[in-house]
């Protein structure tokens, strides 16, 4: 039998994932989290780690914070923590290019959309265990587009787009990148010139 923790924020989703695992009888749920603090607590009064980790990439804001948490923190304090991280598998909403492969920069061992249903996440989880990597069938073609896309731009475009990618305005890639406002916009115009694609929000869809 595998070990298992969930952190998740949703408490329907949490507590719904936690009892189908627990009654398959294959694993066994050392806890459940909802959000990056009580995670923090839980593997705290741990002996031993999981045998994998299933994490949902966005988190309700903590501490009366405008803004939501991001699960993947939690990846760099375990490592701080133990030396090593279990396999961590991401369960989320998202089916997008951006947070898979925010998540796969961390190291996860598979990208899982919430579209899968408990027997599909379960052979994933097994493969995770085995040592493969898998991204969601629903992604992987967004991973090709992205790829296509990039050979398209300049650096400073693909730059520029991977910011965007990661929800930054254009006041705030203007700033980190120590350009002008105007100059970020004449870029995303050839972006949007090259790639095809008409507006800002289908640019972060990709």
């Amino acid at each position: 039998m595998n070990s298992i923790v969930i952190i998740e924020d949703h408490p329907v989703m949490r507590k719904g994932l936690a009892a189908w695992f627990a009654g398959t009888g294959r694993w066994q749920v050392l806890g459940i989290a909802a959000g990056l603090a009580e995670a923090r607590d839980l593997f705290a009064e741990m002996a031993a780690l999981p045998d994998i980790l299933l994490l949902d990439i966005q988190l309700s804001p903590e501490d009366g914070g405008a803004e939501d948490a991001i699960g993947l923190d939690i990846i760099p304090w375990l490592r701080e923590r133990f030396g090593k991280t279990p396999p961590v598998v991401v369960y989320s909403q998202f089916d997008d290019y951006a947070h898979a492969n925010a998540a796969l920069g961390f190291g996860v061992r598979a990208y899982v959309c919430k579209s899968r249903d408990g027997e599909e996440l379960e052979a994933v989880l097994h493969a995770a265990l085995r040592g493969e990597v898998s991204i969601d069938k629903a992604v992987e073609p967004k991973f090709r587009n992205a790829d296509y896309t990039q050979k398209l731009l300049t650096r400073r475009e693909a730059e520029i787009l991977r910011r965007l990618w990661e929800g930054q305005s254009n006041k705030h890639i203007a700033s980190a990148l120590g350009i002008s406002l105007r100059t970020v916009e004449n870029h995303l115009s050839r972006i949007y010139y090259k790639t095809g694609i008409a507006s800002r929000a289908d640019l972060r869809k990709m």
